[in-house]
């Protein structure tokens, strides 16, 4: 059982994959729901401080290097895209866009985008982790309480 909750963890630090495709996949192996949440949810803010401090610089360095370039620019340019939608959508309120950016289980929107997106923001450490917290638990109600409703044959 504890090879399942490892594989849980480690998927849901996964970028793009993260939380929404590891709890399906949790509940789909047989942990339990509030278990499963949990283990996904903090194998989902794991990475988020690291991001935060470091991936926008590490992009920024690679960004013209041969064999890397490509995948940090584009990296990158995901992160600016994501950025300016936030702001333009958000104003001032961009506490509350940068939760639901992370919270609504959509393709490319999750806990490392949002990161990097508040980070390329400028937004400040503390107003960002909070804001993809509470958005990693709003995407994890969604995906569990979907998934749930498969497995047990109501969807």
């Amino acid at each position: 059982m504890l090879k399942k909750y490892l594989i849980s963890f480690l998927v849901s630090m996964i970028p793009i994959v993260e939380l929404r495709g590891a709890l399906p996949g949790a509940l789909a192996m047989g942990i339990p729901p509030l278990q499963a949440y949990i283990v996904c949810i903090i194998g989902n803010m794991l990475p988020v401080p690291f991001i935060f401090f470091f991936a926008r610089k590490v992009l920024e360095w690679g960004a013209d290097k041969p064999m890397i370039g490509g995948f940090f620019s584009w990296c990158l340019k995901k992160g600016h895209n994501g950025g300016r939608k936030l702001q333009a959508k958000a104003g001032r309120g961009l506490f509350v866009a940068l939760l639901l950016f992370v919270g609504i289980p959509l393709p490319g929107t999750g806990a490392w985008t949002g990161t990097l997106a508040a980070s390329i923001l400028d937004m400040d450490f503390k107003s960002s982790v909070i804001a993809v917290m509470l958005g990693v638990l709003l995407a994890g109600i969604i995906m569990g309480c979907g998934s749930l409703l498969v497995l047990e044959g109501l969807f």
